[in-house]
């Protein structure tokens, strides 16, 4: 069962939204999904815990440092696939998520400070992965996108990704009206009024694609273990 984790090692790159966001889409595909908040702040816990969120979404909330391997190994056992909401920080609760992660998500808005905290989040990622002996697959999510222009500054970042051979999701997470409806009045994109909350057609594709792109990666990473398995 699939554990993914947000991560960031600052706060406001968008790991909260885009955890919703996942969970939401694949919870509408009946898939049974686990959120852990690990974040003091518990953003997810608190959309979570509105009315509208999807049944098979299964909460749990304020894991700490002492007690977020247990929650994983537990929430891994029960649901298809556990989403990991992390503090925006490195911490020893961050690496131990990070050690148990099948698909680490690093949020990078686009802004010169935000890609050098990415690096940083990116590096103890791979710190983790020597520890531990193996591969931890990661990969750049750019989050709070204009849907109608790439600025200069983000396809400079994204330039100096790819130079590095720092994989990144072809899907962004654009700066949508309806990310931030759902995070106030709780429920899914799919769940809000059109009268009231512009662009939710825009909004409900967008979740789409990112939740097929973390399948098709999640696929991809099964089939290279089982090749070096054999």
């Amino acid at each position: 069962m699939p554990i993914i984790v947000f991560a960031s090692s600052k706060g406001g790159a968008g790991k909260t939204t885009a955890a919703i966001i996942l969970a939401s889409e694949l919870a509408r595909h009946n898939t049974n999904v686990t959120l852990i908040d690990a974040d003091p702040n518990q953003h997810s816990a608190k959309w979570a815990q509105k009315d509208g969120c999807p049944m098979n979404i299964k909460l749990i909330e304020k894991s700490t440092e002492e007690t977020i391997i247990d929650d994983i190994d537990s929430a891994q056992e029960k649901t298809a696939f556990v989403l990991v909401d992390l503090e925006g920080t490195a911490s020893m609760a961050v690496a131990s998520a990070i050690s148990r992660a099948d698909l680490v998500i690093t949020l990078c808005q686009g802004s010169q400070d935000d890609a050098d905290e990415a690096a940083k989040t990116i590096k103890l990622v791979n710190r983790q992965a020597k520890v531990l002996n193996r591969l931890i697959p990661f990969a750049v999510l750019m989050t709070r996108t204009n849907p109608a222009i790439t600025p200069r500054t983000l396809k400079h970042i994204m330039k100096e990704f790819r130079d590095a051979g720092i994989d990144i999701f072809e899907a962004s997470l654009i700066d949508r009206e309806a990310f931030r409806a759902i995070r106030s009045f709780g429920g899914t994109v799919n769940d809000l009024d059109p009268k009231q909350v512009s662009g939710i057609d825009k909004a409900i594709a967008n979740a789409h694609a990112l939740a097929i792109e973390v399948i098709e990666r999640i696929k991809g990473i099964k089939r290279k273990r089982d090749q070096n398995h054999d």
